[in-house]
């Protein structure tokens, strides 16, 4: 199983091919592709390619398959003694991505392998 650790909007998510994930709003439209290029790890099963912090030129692309809004959450604040309440509610706004290929090229592959062999000697 190859999948992908990927940073948008200062959070991480795990990324696998042929899986959809739900990121925060972006502002792409629905049908349009996507590059998340800040990944921080790529595992294909046996290798693992770690980044400092990020994977030089390793990418995953993405289709845009909709733009929605979370649960409901509700926020009531109250102060005791006093007729103050307040009732306010909230609704996230994320994109969900449909996960189609990760990409890792091969000078961040052989880097990785270098690493790895430097690190067994």
């Amino acid at each position: 199983m190859r999948y992908a650790i990927v940073e948008s909007g200062g959070k991480q998510y795990k990324a696998v091919e042929g899986q959809a994930i739900e990121v925060g709003r972006l502002d792409v439209e629905v049908g349009k592709k996507v590059e998340l290029d800040l990944v921080l790890l790529v595992s294909d099963g046996e290798n693992v390619s770690v980044g400092t912090p990020h994977i030089a030129g390793a990418k995953v692309s993405a289709t845009v398959v909709a733009q929605d809004k979370g649960p409901k959450i509700t926020v009531f604040k109250y102060k005791p003694k006093i007729r103050y309440r307040v009732k306010t509610g909230h609704r996230q706004h994320f994109t969900r991505l449909m996960i189609d290929k990760i990409d890792v090229k091969s000078g961040a592959k052989k880097a990785a392998a270098a690493k790895e062999t430097a690190a067994e000697s």
